[in-house]
């Protein structure tokens, strides 16, 4: 058993309130939770008003399939409008 494990900043321009923040960020969960079938949450930066700290979960039987699923994701968040990645770090276990 494999974990592949993503920790993912994004930077939120252009928001005002925090509640917009919470708004957008549930939004790209929800999709990448419901395209590929990941554990995905906000894991840093919560009240902090145009930055995010994203960390997913990728189980799989071999390690290249998670990398795999990991690499759409990070294809799926920079293709997002509302959301600029800041930085981004792997880990296997």
């Amino acid at each position: 058993m494999v974990t592949v494990i993503l920790t993912i900043r994004l930077d939120i321009p252009g928001i005002g309130s925090l509640k917009e923040k919470r708004r957008i960020l549930k939004s790209l969960i929800t999709k990448l939770r419901n395209d590929f079938n990941i554990s995905i949450a906000e894991v840093g930066n919560n009240d902090v008003l145009r930055s995010a700290t994203i960390g997913a979960a990728v189980v799989s039987n071999n390690s290249s399939f998670g990398h795999q699923v990991i690499s759409k994701v990070v294809n799926k968040i920079e293709a997002s409008p509302d959301v600029l990645i800041a930085d981004y770090s792997t880990e296997v276990y």
